[in-house]
């Protein structure tokens, strides 16, 4: 395993845009939308047949976050083969 070069990817201000550009959804699905639950219970899904406070408290942040986990990696592999330290697929 090779060692990354002096200055890392904390130096390089456009590394770390994925997951500033995230925040604000983890930030929705996390917090907001569990304030607003019982308003939006009042809305039914058709087709689930689900209240939609009950389908985005429960599902649609865990969605959210499995979307970022890979918006994550998918970042994180960029950075390491920019610098030379990816892993072998």
């Amino acid at each position: 395993m090779r060692s990354a070069p002096l200055g890392g990817t904390a130096l390089k201000g456009r590394a770390h845009g994925s997951i500033e550009h995230s925040i604000p959804y983890g930030v929705f699905f996390g917090y907001i939308v569990h304030m607003f639950v019982k308003p939006l219970n009042t809305i039914v899904i058709p087709v689930l047949d689900f209240p939609l406070g009950f389908y985005m408290a429960a599902q649609g942040s865990l969605i959210v976050f499995v979307v970022m986990l890979f918006a994550f990696a998918k970042q994180q592999n960029k950075i390491d083969r920019e610098f030379g330290v990816a892993e072998d697929e």
